[in-house]
């Protein structure tokens, strides 16, 4: 798996979209047999003995009270499906979050609380989990000739993702240490590129090369990507983190367990597919043959349905719960 600095291999994606956002085709190609929406999970938030307190309720609650909640909060995922029940609405191919969770034109969409008082908060936009790319991913394989060469792009845009010139990293790493005075150092470490107003532009190294960083990017209707050279085969592994070349080896070396983006296209060398995790959208789109559509449709590891080309998925278009 390697970075292309021809990008080239990805032009027909550019002939087959279209300019305007007015239905999915400002990012998902024209031009496939059938569509499918995999919906990106939600996440519940419980307590045992009592409903999930409203904002207003935990601003007044004494901090001990608080932290006793926190210390009973049961995080777990959600399907669309169920969270539909839980609000009284109706789960369909074209809901839209805000619709699902009864969200007031003039409230925040992004955290509600149902009836039953459980707390309901929206998937994550742009970003599939790793175990559900490999889901997805082992329908793909089956349906293509060319299972072992495809194209991978990543959308430039996440922080920390390449390099830049500027005065400050895009995202720091805070360390902690028992030793006051090295604790007092590393504060200073952190504070003081953020703040030094007489620091000069430098070099700021993100999660990939300088090279690729200045590199030519995937240019698409309003995004660009960094392409790479990626194996459909390879996302079937739920192991795929370790193998890309995004992978986030600055946040491993503090601490942290390996981890990367999901690609926001994926399609194999015959483009007999294609996947979009458009980072705007809540749902991941994959275009291609009957078949393939109807597996991951029918996979109980995943929340999918087919919808027709020309599909519009902008946050107004569920007009089902109004």
């Amino acid at each position: 798996m390697e970075w292309i600095a021809d990008t080239s291999a990805g032009a027909w994606l550019r002939e087959r979209l279209d300019d305007a956002h007015a239905t999915m085709h400002g990012v998902v190609p024209h031009g496939f047999p059938a569509y499918a929406r995999v919906f990106h999970p939600a996440i519940v938030r419980s307590l045992p003995d009592r409903p999930v307190p409203t904002p207003a309720e935990w601003e007044s609650m004494p901090e001990a009270e608080q932290q006793r909640l926190r210390e009973q909060f049961v995080d777990e995922p959600a399907t669309w499906a169920e969270t539909a029940a839980a609000f009284g609405t109706t789960m369909h191919p074209f809901a839209q979050w805000r619709r699902i969770v009864r969200t007031p034109d003039d409230e925040d969409w992004r955290t509600r609380i149902s009836p039953d008082g459980r707390e309901f908060s929206a998937p994550v936009e742009g970003e599939l989990g790793a175990g559900m790319l490999s889901a997805i991913a082992t329908h793909l394989l089956a349906h293509t000739s060319t299972p072992d060469a495809g194209f991978a792009a990543v959308w430039e845009g996440y922080g920390g993702l390449l390099g830049f010139f500027g005065e400050a990293p895009s995202r720091a790493f805070l360390t902690f240490t028992d030793d006051p005075n090295h604790q007092a150092m590393l504060n200073r470490s952190t504070h003081d590129p953020f703040n030094n107003v007489f620091r000069k532009p430098t070099w700021q190294d993100g999660i990939l090369s300088r090279e690729i960083s200045e590199g030519p990017r995937l240019a698409l209707p309003d995004r660009g990507h960094v392409l790479f050279s990626a194996p459909p085969r390879t996302f079937a592994d739920p192991g795929w983190v370790l193998q890309v070349p995004w992978r986030d080896r600055p946040a491993e070396e503090h601490g942290f367990p390996p981890a990367a983006l999901s690609p926001s296209l994926l399609w194999p060398e015959d483009r007999s597919w294609v996947m979009v995790s458009e980072i705007d959208f809540d749902s991941t789109i994959v275009a291609g043959p009957d078949a393939l559509i109807h597996e991951i449709c029918a996979d109980d590891r995943l929340e999918a349905m087919q919808i027709p080309e020309g599909t519009d998925l902008t946050w107004d278009a569920d007009q089902v719960n109004r």
